[in-house]
């Protein structure tokens, strides 16, 4: 099952991302700094994918995505918050190799934890909040709209801290 999850998750990353519009214009929030750091989720077996997050200012994150790979992913990240959720932006930009986004998905949203050296993010769930939002305020509304909806969330994906 783990092994699907993260399959499932690289493969939902390098197939492109889910969303036009940011939740986000200007990252004005703080950095939550429990999430810095270098992270590492396995599938059970010998694969083991790694999750750099580091401050790039006090608002925003630079994030690696399989970190230490040829493949690896970046993105900008920012926090994005309402009266009932914190979400953190994620802007893929660009990967290792060179290559920049060939269309404008390049957002995603996950919501997360950190407890006991184990980061959890939830990816925002396209087939509950349409990929296809006309603008921010709709997404936010979409959001707000489905906060009951146990299935507004994908599956999660644990990181354990790397410990060096």
């Amino acid at each position: 099952m783990k092994n699907i999850l993260v399959v499932s998750v690289v493969c939902a990353l390098l197939a492109g991302c889910d969303y036009t519009v940011p939740l986000v214009k200007s990252p004005t929030l703080p950095l939550d700094n429990t999430v810095v750091g270098l992270w590492q989720s396995t599938d059970g077996g010998a694969t083991t994918n790694k999750l750099l997050v580091l401050p790039s200012s006090k608002e925003q994150y630079l994030v690696v995505y399989p970190a230490e790979s040829p493949n690896a992913m970046f993105a900008h990240g920012a926090l994005w918050k309402n009266d009932k959720l914190t979400l953190v932006q994620l802007d893929w930009f660009g990967t290792a190799r060179g290559d920049l986004p060939t269309d404008n998905r390049t957002f995603q949203y996950a919501k997360y934890t950190v407890a006991s050296e184990k980061l959890t993010l939830h990816l925002l769930n396209p087939e509950v909040v349409s990929k296809d939002v006309a603008s921010s305020n709709d997404l936010v509304k979409a959001i707000a709209d489905n906060k009951d909806n146990p299935k507004l969330f994908r599956d999660k994906i644990v990181f354990e801290k790397v410990k060096r």
